[in-house]
């Protein structure tokens, strides 16, 4: 297992991942942070945020899961690693709300 830090809405936080997979998953968290950007911060809190980015996330894959067998074919390796992500949030989420 190794540790990767990544800087999502300006903070940073530590998720733990297979060796070998750092890279990948830097490169989602970046997706996310892009997301993130991309709502704006105006009005939101941080848990609002990673929410709608999530949102946003998983309907680009639900629309390339859609897309027969061109879209289809990355999916479950996305599917996968977003479910991995979204229960990492929700498990942040919970601890910034309490």
């Amino acid at each position: 297992m190794s540790n990767v830090t990544l800087q999502i809405g300006g903070r940073s936080y530590i998720v733990a991942c297979a060796a070998g997979e750092e890279a990948h998953v830097e490169a989602l968290g970046q997706l996310i942070d892009d997301k993130i950007r991309d709502l704006g911060a105006s009005g939101h809190n941080e848990v609002r945020l990673l929410l709608f980015a999530a949102l946003l996330l998983a309907d680009e894959l639900h629309d390339a899961r859609g897309k027969g067998p061109t879209g289809a074919a990355s999916a479950p390796d996305h599917a996968q690693t977003l479910e991995m992500l979204a229960s990492r949030l929700e498990t942040y989420a919970a601890g910034l709300e309490g």
